[in-house]
């Protein structure tokens, strides 16, 4: 390998936050989910499309901040084998897989338009989350329609 292409493309962090393993193409869905960078007063670096152990995969560091358990949740759902790092004093102190919610509210919209959750009514959506063979589905618990492609789209 020549120099360039073992240089380091995106500098350690002292404390914070990296989300890694993300599904090539999917950290931008991850800083909407974080509502980021409007959020954050530290750097957020991304990286799309990087090359690891086993094929392409986003990262997205975000200095200085520790996600909640409800962020957490949310990015599950795009990304199922992402992988959450909190770094301390530039060490990994806490690594942990994602765990698919069996249920989530208030995270996603129905995609049927004439669900209740999509009406003027103060409801909020309801979604109980199934993994299959075929992949990730969100069964509304108003209508049931189900979700299974382009979650990231539906996000709220």
């Amino acid at each position: 390998m020549s120099d360039i292409e073992t240089e380091l493309r995106v500098r350690r962090i002292e404390n914070g936050t990296v989300i890694d393993h993300i599904t090539a193409g999917k950290a931008l869905n991850v800083l909407k989910i974080l509502g980021l960078p409007d959020s954050s007063h530290g750097v957020v670096s991304v990286l799309i499309n990087s090359y690891g152990k086993y094929g392409k995969k986003d990262v997205v560091k975000i200095e200085n901040r520790e996600l909640k358990g409800e962020e957490v949740d949310r990015i599950a759902l795009i990304a199922p084998n992402a992988t959450i790092n909190i770094i301390r004093n530039f060490n990994v102190t806490r690594k942990n897989k994602v765990q698919i919610p069996s249920f989530v509210e208030g995270v996603v919209g129905c995609i049927n338009p004439n669900c209740i959750s999509n009406s003027n009514e103060p409801i909020t959506s309801k979604f109980k989350v199934t993994t299959e063979d075929t992949g990730l589905k969100l069964r509304c618990s108003y209508c049931g329609r189900v979700i299974s492609e382009n979650i990231a789209e539906q996000l709220l």
